[in-house]
């Protein structure tokens, strides 16, 4: 019996070693959880984009409005740069539309002299986590430390918003990425194994016939699942789409993300010969797309050393675009640069999967 255990023991540690992309990867994985996921997650959060606007009537500026933009500008956390980048607008309606597009995570409207006692008012972007706790008590801060008497009025102009509808929304994007990196590729490899796709090779089938199948199948699985976890969202995080507008938009970025991710799958898979390989692979590029897509915090609180990884992730976007559709009922006039950098993600990662698969058929 020990003799046997000794055997499959020498065997499986043979194997084990043989395969030193493998053992990188095993080794690599918790480092790169370090490194990655410790400074993705909690980073400190900085410059964020607030606006400052003197209530009108005036003739000039309020010493109240004067004192509390000099305080706002250079408000900062001990050891830390300043907590906001502070832009001042001559017309509350252009602070307000900046605010609605997302150019402006909050902004603060000082009261004129006219009559006295009136409110500060604050205005917050509710649907990111931290962010609007980070402006509020940093106003607040401000006005004591200026030593205004006026009360703070604040108002969450996406109402309440709960970290589960605020994580809700990437966890749709992770569905995708779930479904077809772990089982769109996974399959691929295994009918490769199998013997499956040569076979394909021997019908009158085109090549091209079997990349875009391949991919079209993909996609189907793909978008299904986002759909689906969209589906589960709405029913335990509670959250609502606004008009069949929106519906549809949040439908084309589920499709966009499917196609590119699809795609990208089919082109990673080509290059790997067994599954142990291509799971290690896939959990190293999990880790960093999701991590640093803004699914669990606030992309502005990633350091500067991490940050350019979101210019390229389009996790990023994916999780970006659905925020803006479905929590704070934005339109295209705003997703837009989203969608095309999806769309460039999407057929630059068609164009990676038909010429890497074209090559395995080969």
């Amino acid at each position: 019996m020990i003799r046997g255990a000794l055997a499959i023991f020498r065997r499986d540690m043979k194997k084990f070693i043989s395969n030193p992309f493998v053992m990188f990867i095993t080794l690599a994985m918790p480092i790169m959880y370090l490194i990655i996921f410790g400074n993705a997650i909690g980073g400190t959060i900085t410059g964020i984009p607030l606006g400052v606007v003197q209530e009108e009537p005036y003739t000039s500026p309020t010493p109240l409005y004067e004192a509390g933009l000099d305080a706002l500008t250079g408000f900062h956390q001990p050891g830390n740069p300043a907590l906001f980048a502070v832009t001042v607008y001559s017309d509350e309606n252009i602070a307000r539309e900046a605010l609605a597009t997302g150019r402006l995570m909050g902004y603060v409207v000082f009261p004129s002299d006219l009559v006295p006692g009136r409110p500060v008012r604050l205005y917050v972007d509710s649907s990111e986590y931290t962010i609007p706790a980070l402006i509020q008590s940093g106003v607040a801060a401000v006005l004591v430390q200026v030593q205004a008497e006026n009360p703070l009025f604040v108002n969450n102009i996406y109402g309440t918003v709960e970290y589960l509808q605020f994580f809700g929304v990437g966890v749709i994007v992770m569905a995708i990425f779930m479904t077809t990196m772990m089982g769109g590729g996974i399959a691929l490899i295994r009918d490769r194994e199998l013997g499956i796709t040569e076979g394909y090779l021997v019908t009158p089938v085109k090549r091209s016939s079997i990349i875009l199948g391949t991919i079209g199948s993909g996609t189907v699985r793909a978008f299904l699942a986002g759909f689906l976890i969209f589906a589960v969202n709405i029913i335990i995080a509670g959250v609502l789409v606004k008009g069949a507008a929106s519906f549809a938009l949040v439908l084309l970025v589920l499709l966009m993300t499917s196609i590119g991710v699809t795609s990208l799958v089919v082109a990673l898979s080509s290059r790997f010969s067994n599954q142990q390989e291509y799971a290690s692979t896939i959990a190293f590029f999990n880790l960093l797309l999701f991590m640093t897509s803004g699914a669990f915090y606030p992309v502005i609180g990633i350091p500067g050393w991490l940050s350019w990884i979101t210019v390229i992730n389009p996790e990023y976007y994916a999780v970006h675009a659905l925020r803006s559709i479905i929590l704070r009922g934005q339109g295209i006039n705003v997703i837009g640069t989203d969608l095309i950098a999806l769309a460039i993600f999407s057929l630059g990662a068609i164009a990676l999967g038909i010429m890497t698969y074209r090559r395995t058929l080969e």
